[in-house]
């Protein structure tokens, strides 16, 4: 019902940038939440940055002043905006979003991940 594209991860050097993005489509009527989340081998998903529908974010610890998230509404896409990146940053990044389907129905969704790796 919903698909959610991913893209933007990759290898980069420590103080390195790169952008997340992903796209959500389908039968979708609105979208509440956006977030991602990570998770490496061996560990629980965790969240990493979310961002309601007015705007309202919360961002993990290990991430705060290093990380931005944003969503462009219009084209139902939040992107995840990250400096500084340090090693233990590696991780599978996963897009999540929740909202409200055309004919009615809840919905939660994930992406398929796209590997982060911050290595020298």
């Amino acid at each position: 019902q919903v698909q959610l594209v991913e893209s933007g991860g990759g290898l980069v050097q420590p103080g390195g940038s790169l952008r997340l993005s992903c796209a959500a489509s389908g039968s979708i009527t609105s979208i509440s939440a956006m977030g991602w989340y990570r998770q490496t081998p061996g560990k629980p998903r965790e969240l990493v940055a979310r961002i309601t529908n007015s705007g309202a974010t919360n961002y993990a610890d290990s991430v705060k002043g290093r990380f931005t998230i944003s969503r462009d509404n219009a084209k139902n896409t939040v992107y995840l905006q990250m400096n500084s990146l340090k090693p233990e940053d590696t991780a599978v990044y996963y897009c999540n979003t929740n909202g409200i389907l055309t004919y009615g129905a809840d919905f939660i969704s994930w992406g398929q991940g796209t590997q982060v790796t911050v290595s020298s």
